[in-house]
């Protein structure tokens, strides 16, 4: 009789598995390196870009202002009836401004495209792989990454901050929909807190976290659908559909990881 395998005790078997994340990382470090060197390898990208644009950007409009107002209306009212126990509601204005550019807003923003976008990347990608697209365009001598990932990579660099500033906006109207046209808080205080609380940094900050995290979602989506046939969980339509799930949890478990770094760094 053979005897049975042996099984790894825990320590070896989470020290593997993180190993194998650390790898895992550093791959789409570098497919990231390498797909941000093709954005500027040829003129032609411009149109891919404007198109990816309007995949991502503008067809993420709806979802982004949708959420963005509820937010804003959700943040005027919690910190409407936490601030009057103190007897600072005038505060309201500078609450809901100060949370959405940065945190909410980037964060939020960034969760919402991709389950959008991010998801619709990682598919299209996958069914190209799989269906043998991906190889037909190395065989006409297309380099796949300058024609499917550099587009959707300098798209998500300038959509990303657009739609932050869109939800930061539309989320500090929702927030006085609440404040002042329904608990009565004056307008002008609203508004004067608003104007001297948010500094230039803070407004900067949020945008160096929607740059960051455009890279990241972008980076993250295109990478699992274009390695969909070298997955260990399945294959074929399987194996898009597992990419697709990895490429959204995976990048948002980032983008709260990448947050809470850089916001160490920024305060």
């Amino acid at each position: 009789m053979t005897n049975p395998p042996e099984r790894d005790n825990p320590v070896t078997a989470l020290g593997r598995s993180f190993l194998r994340l650390l790898g895992e990382l550093g791959a789409m470090f570098i497919f990231m390196l390498d797909g941000f060197r093709h954005i500027f390898a040829s003129t032609k990208q411009l149109p891919k870009i404007v198109n990816q644009v309007y995949v991502i950007g503008y067809k993420s409009l709806f979802v982004i202002l949708l959420i963005g107002i509820f937010t804003g209306m959700v943040l005027g009212l919690q910190g409407y009836y936490t601030l009057v126990k103190f007897g600072s509601e005038g505060l309201l204005g500078a609450a809901v401004a100060l949370t959405l550019i940065r945190e909410l807003g980037p964060v939020l923003t960034a969760i919402m495209v991709t389950g959008r976008a991010g998801s619709s990347m990682a598919a299209e990608i996958g069914v190209m792989r799989i269906t043998d697209q991906i190889d037909a365009l190395d065989v006409m001598d297309i380099n796949p990454m300058g024609y499917l990932v550099s587009p959707r990579i300098a798209a998500s660099l300038v959509a990303f901050p657009l739609l932050t500033a869109l939800f930061d906006v539309i989320g500090i109207i929702g927030g006085y929909v609440t404040g002042v046209m329904l608990l009565g808080i004056n307008e002008g205080v609203y508004f004067h807190r608003i104007a001297t609380s948010v500094e230039l940094a803070d407004v900067t900050g949020g945008f160096m976290k929607s740059l960051l995290f455009a890279l990241i979602v972008s980076t993250v989506s295109c990478y699992q659908g274009y390695f969909t046939h070298m997955r260990r969980d399945g294959m074929g339509p399987e194996g898009v559909s597992n990419s697709t799930t990895s490429a959204v949890v995976m990048s948002c478990v980032l983008v709260l990881v990448a947050d809470y770094v850089l916001t160490s760094f920024l305060l």
